[in-house]
């Protein structure tokens, strides 16, 4: 049966007559460390807490999800910006609409249509980047304690606001095609069994983060309905989805549901700086997200919007797309041979059809996030699978990212990568369990994991 992980204590979840000694505890503490309770699920994630180590040039980072921007057409859109500052700087300046501008709005709903999409800009909300988008959704949503579903593993961002508001959440297993809709069915009927409602499904169908599978367009529908038959919303978090290798675009959950919340972001497909993503959302919840974009900026900057309306405009952006995935490809295909290669037997990885991520599972006896630090001394940086679960589990998988550094670097990087992998198992083999190869060494999809 799923247990919720789980969250910071409430603020008053101390024992009955231990308020007064808690808050002369509290009262003990300098001004200005008397923070709210909610701030203790409020930690770095072991990716941030990686930047400052991947970054030196001497390391190949295969951990974070930086995109490419070697192939944007930077003379022609500082042009752009001179202009934009020349022409309407006194608007792009100056403060702006809550929900975004209009005109980007519009422009919005042509780049959802791709994914089937048929929305009205006025239930279009922009927001810095589509984690602002995802923070919001939360405060909206969610109170201490309540139940967040969520794939397992998840996007670490995503788990972050989870924490940072108290929400507990419930993993849901995936396999090679995605969410798995009987793992769903039986965790929202074990919630149910307790009296419990999730608040909503959080999930990232195409090209998952950190997974790299993709939810099979059978599923999709299948998922909506159940998710309904119990009251449960869904939020679909979509910013890899016009980066598909194949050429295929897949059906957004949104075009199947009007219901759905739906986020998107300019962050990978043009350029993450410019921190400019949106919320497509029910009319209902539309008025509620603006007033909390409100108290949290006021309003999103209008000059990155009216710089990204302008590209969207007058720049072949589906072509700039093209020439993305098309990097993007190469460098997944130099991680996959390099994984064939050089990984010791035993190792497992899928097969991603876009997006930034390979998904890599190691053998039994190999914890990830320990192995860290001697990968880092080998000049060699990944994300270590416990980032990604609100559970503690992942200690086995970890995260290999291909959409930054150049093919040759990746090669560089698996090679240092399988050395490290090496030496633990030898360690293992002479002092503990040998390890015990999963079934067949070429790729796969994500392992299981039933919460």
């Amino acid at each position: 049966m799923p247990q919720p992980a789980t969250p910071p204590p409430p603020f008053d979840a101390t024992p009955a007559g231990a308020g007064a000694a808690a808050a002369a505890a509290g009262a003990s503490r300098p001004a200005v460390e008397r923070f709210a309770a909610r701030t203790a699920g409020m930690t770095a994630s072991e990716i941030r807490a990686l930047f400052a180590v991947a970054s030196r040039p001497e390391v190949v980072s295969l951990a974070g999800g930086m995109p490419n921007l070697a192939a944007l057409p930077l003379d022609e859109l500082a042009a752009e910006v001179a202009d934009l500052v020349a022409r309407e700087g006194q608007v792009a300046l100056q403060y702006g609409s809550a929900q975004g501008v209009p005109a980007l709005r519009e422009q919005i709903c042509e780049v959802m249509a791709l994914e089937g999409i048929r929305a009205d800009p006025d239930d279009v909300v922009v927001t810095v980047g589509s984690q602002m988008a995802l923070d919001l959704v939360t405060r909206i949503y969610c109170d201490p304690g309540d139940v967040v579903l969520a794939e397992g593993p998840s996007y670490v961002g995503a788990l972050g606001s989870f924490a940072a508001y108290q929400a507990r959440v419930v993993h849901v297993a995936m396999d090679e095609h995605g969410l798995v809709p009987d793992l769903l069915r039986e965790a929202l009927r074990s919630l149910a069994a307790e009296g419990i409602t999730p608040k909503f499904l959080y999930t990232i169908p195409n090209f998952h983060n950190p997974a790299g599978v993709t939810l099979a367009v059978e599923r999709r529908t299948e998922i909506l309905e159940i998710c309904a038959s119990y009251g449960v919303a869904v939020v679909e978090d979509n910013p890899y989805g016009l980066l598909g290798f194949s050429g295929r675009t897949y059906p957004a959950l949104r075009s199947f549901s009007r219901d759905v919340v739906y986020l998107g972001s300019f962050s990978k497909t043009f350029a993450s700086g410019l921190r400019v993503g949106w919320a497509l959302v029910p009319p209902a919840v539309r008025d509620r997200l603006v007033l909390a974009a409100e108290s949290a900026t006021l309003c999103p900057p209008s000059f990155t919007q009216m710089l990204v309306s302008r590209y969207l405009s007058a720049h072949d952006w589906r072509a700039q797309i093209k020439t993305y995935t098309e990097a993007y490809r190469e460098r997944r295909d130099a991680m996959l041979d390099a994984l064939a290669t050089y990984l010791p037997e035993g190792c497992t990885w899928n097969v991603p059809d876009g997006g930034f991520y390979v998904w890599l599972t190691v053998p039994e006896g190999v914890d990830t996030k320990a192995m860290l630090p001697r990968a880092v001394t080998a000049r060699v940086a990944y994300a270590s699978g416990t980032g990604f679960y609100a559970d503690g589990f992942g200690s086995r998988q970890l995260r290999l990212s291909y959409c930054y550094p150049p093919p040759e670097r990746i090669t560089e990087g698996v090679r240092r990568l399988a050395g490290v992998l090496e030496a633990e198992l030898d360690v293992l083999r002479t002092f503990g369990s040998p390890a015990r190869p999963a079934v067949g060494s070429g790729p796969q999809a994500p392992s299981p994991h039933t919460p």
